[in-house]
């Protein structure tokens, strides 16, 4: 699913009553449901009482169209608008109009002494400013802004949150506690730096034209279970473990040989026919003895890896979980980059060797996956002023290199030398000590499968965060460790082929 700037959006909304001659006021309304049907499955109590703040522009026309909808359906509603301009867009101007003819309660805000109390409201539906904002909120708009973010009320977004800049930092902006945008995905939604401003992120349909949306370019696009579906290979009749794929995990020291064995595991759980472990002397009764279905190479030394000399001939490894940094492992990290021609996947201590080395960065086989957390993400690519930024010195990163960088966080991104892709799935649930161990024993199955390094990346992040959605009714976030991600690997599979 293609992620679009707002200047796009703009264009195929107007494509969009082109194509299919409808006027924009129609457009509207199509939104507008889909917002309503939304919020009328979510909030079934029409007892509550409804404040909707709606600007001068379109998406203030929107909240318009929504608290005539709402207030027809038998919810208590009423409407402030904030002139923060005295220009108002057409259809807004025209849903003004419907709204007063339909005795919907409209207080129009243009100073501080209109600043409504909001202690007789329980939801506030956002829809001051939309996508076009390009300046810092300021006036009478900044200080409505200001009170709703101090109500303690739940605030649900039209599109984004009035304020949210949609190519930059944002300063100030409602604090939403849901957004509900339309139809397309907005990059802004999904980056670490807007978390407070956001909220939970809910994506909803509304009839754009499916042939202005194809015609959109771009480098920014949204994993959705559907195109994980379309990814996924058949298993053969006649599949065996020959036929499914050999993973070799070489990592693990001594006090870390669990990061091994969970990432054995989830290669083994994620469909990979073999496993093998490379690890120290100290790891092989551990591996033995916690996973049974694992083979094992032993490292000559008994608390960290120093060779790295094996004999079999894996379809992909996974390198450096728990595999500490001391000076002999490093050196026998630098020659087995030199030797390995498989697909790789390097993580955690195979990370941090590599920052302190990075002259080895070009010893790794083009489409090596990375898959960072921040710190070690800043680790290798230095200093970043904010995500927009950081985003642009990975993929610079990504395409000198030749590599696909994994950056872990709610809202992981795969981004390569050419596109930046947004995953979807995943909860907080996630945030656990052997978490990124996990996923780094799901790539790797998936490349050793013989899926291509991107879409072995895709897969693996989107499945490695289903597991945490589909847990969610039954294990708390709180609760939730590295070894469920694993046992419901299998209950994501079900989830998406069905």
């Amino acid at each position: 699913m293609k992620i679009l700037t707002a200047e796009q959006i703009r264009e195929i909304d107007l494509k969009t009553t082109t194509y299919e001659n409808i006027s924009s006021l129609e457009l509207m309304k199509r939104a507008s449901k889909a917002f309503f049907d939304w919020f009328t499955t979510r909030f079934t109590d029409k007892n509550l009482p409804v404040s909707v703040f709606s600007g001068t522009g379109n998406n203030g026309g929107d909240g318009l169209v929504v608290a005539r909808m709402l207030q027809k359906s038998g919810y208590k509603v009423n409407v402030f608008i904030v002139e923060y301009s005295q220009h108002y867009s057409e259809d807004c101007a025209h849903n003004v109009r419907r709204a007063k003819v339909e005795n919907i309660p409209i207080k129009k805000i243009t100073s501080t002494g209109d600043l409504p109390s909001l202690s007789g409201f329980e939801i506030i539906i956002d829809a001051i400013f939309g996508t076009g904002l390009n300046r810092e909120v300021t006036g009478i708009a900044r200080e409505v802004i200001e009170k709703i973010n101090r109500s303690g009320k739940k605030i649900i977004s039209i599109d984004v949150p009035s304020g949210l800049s949609m190519n930059g930092k944002t300063y100030f902006a409602v604090h939403a506690t849901e957004t509900v945008t339309m139809q397309i995905p907005k990059l802004a939604l999904y980056l670490p730096d807007n978390r407070n401003f956001t909220g939970e992120v809910y994506l909803i349909n509304i009839g754009l034209n499916e042939t202005a949306i194809s015609d959109a370019k771009t480098a920014f696009y949204f994993i959705t279970k559907q195109e994980i579906k379309e990814l996924l290979k058949p298993l053969d009749k006649f599949a065996h473990k020959g036929t499914q794929g050999h993973s070799l995990l070489i990592g693990g020291s001594i006090g870390k040989m669990g990061s091994v064995c969970l990432a054995s595991r989830a290669a083994l759980k994620t469909g990979c026919g073999l496993v093998t472990a490379y690890v120290p002397k100290c790891g092989t009764s551990v591996l033995q003895s916690a996973f049974p279905e694992a083979m094992v190479v032993e490292d000559r030394n008994d608390t960290h890896i120093t060779g790295i000399d094996f004999t079999i001939h894996p379809d992909a490894v996974g390198a450096g979980v728990g595999l500490s940094e001391s000076p002999e492992t490093q050196h026998a990290f630098y020659r087995f980059l030199q030797q390995n021609k498989s697909p790789l996947v390097i993580d955690a201590d195979g990370l941090n060797i590599l920052s302190k080395n990075k002259e080895w960065l070009a010893l790794l086989p083009s489409r090596t996956i990375l898959t960072p957390h921040p710190k070690e993400l800043f680790r290798l690519i230095g200093v970043w002023n904010e995500d927009y930024d950081k985003i642009y010195k990975t993929r610079e990163f990504a395409k000198k290199y030749r590599l696909i960088i994994v950056l872990k966080g709610a809202y992981t991104l795969i981004i390569d030398s050419e596109n930046v892709y947004v995953n979807s799935s995943g909860t907080p649930a996630l945030a656990t000590a052997g978490s990124g161990d996990v996923l780094t024993g799901i790539i790797t199955s998936l490349l050793a499968q013989g899926y291509e390094p991107l879409d072995a990346a895709k897969a693996g992040v989107f499945i490695h965060g289903l597991t945490a959605n589909l847990s969610a009714t039954k294990i708390h976030a709180r609760s939730f460790t590295a070894s469920d991600i694993i046992d419901n690997i299998g209950n994501a599979y079900f989830d998406i082929e069905k």
